[in-house]
């Protein structure tokens, strides 16, 4: 196929995001090709390479949409609830949203940055600011004096929540005959929060 030149860079750049993030979606982290992207778009694979320098760094710029997209499907879910129910709304969504978008929540956790490659700046962003939804939360429901303890909360119940997720999306649970693990990493956050005193009644 012949070489295009039909778009300005930011056009073409959009143009692979949208195009990479599809093929994330279908093929998942593992079978993810930059060939098959740039097929797609009618570009050659040395053009989607130009653009972002090389596959890792096409990948991040894709996690960093999933990353924006959580943030606002989370913020969406946030709208018109209010007291406990807003610590339950995150815990459900990350779960709806990794059973909704499997494989490109899997490719977050499944990319490595390679030695020696800085995270981009897009995909640091992206991750403190779905990272700030939930500590803004966290901290909404603790003890005045207890506020400042929140961003180092949050990455505990963080865990709590994606180990009960990649158990439940791995089969793990199943095999243990573990129903309801969305339930079950719920009572686990709330009985957390409560135990530091958080403002959040039955």
């Amino acid at each position: 196929m012949g070489r295009r030149s039909d778009h300005g860079r930011e056009e073409l750049e959009a143009l692979i995001l949208d195009t990479g993030r599809e093929v994330m979606a279908e093929s998942g982290y593992a079978r993810f090709s930059a060939r098959e992207v740039a097929k797609r778009i009618g570009y050659s694979v040395g053009t989607v390479m130009h653009v972002f320098g090389n596959v890792d760094g096409l990948v991040m710029e894709i996690n960093a949409r999933t990353f924006r997209h959580w943030s606002e499907w989370l913020e969406d879910r946030l709208e018109g609830t209010e007291g406990r129910g807003r610590i339950l709304v995150l815990v459900r969504g990350y779960f709806d949203f990794a059973e909704t978008h499997r494989n490109l929540w899997a490719a977050i956790y499944e990319h490595r940055v390679p030695e020696g490659m800085d995270m981009s700046e897009t995909l640091a962003a992206q991750r403190v600011r779905l990272t700030g939804v939930i500590a803004r939360e966290v901290a909404a429901v603790l003890p005045p004096n207890d506020a400042g303890d929140a961003a180092e909360l949050t990455s505990s119940l963080i865990a709590t929540v994606h180990g009960h997720c990649a158990f439940m999306l791995g089969g793990t649970f199943a095999l243990l005959g573990v129903e309801h693990p969305a339930e079950l990493a719920a009572a686990r956050v709330m009985e957390t929060l409560q135990a530091r005193g958080a403002l959040i009644g039955a």
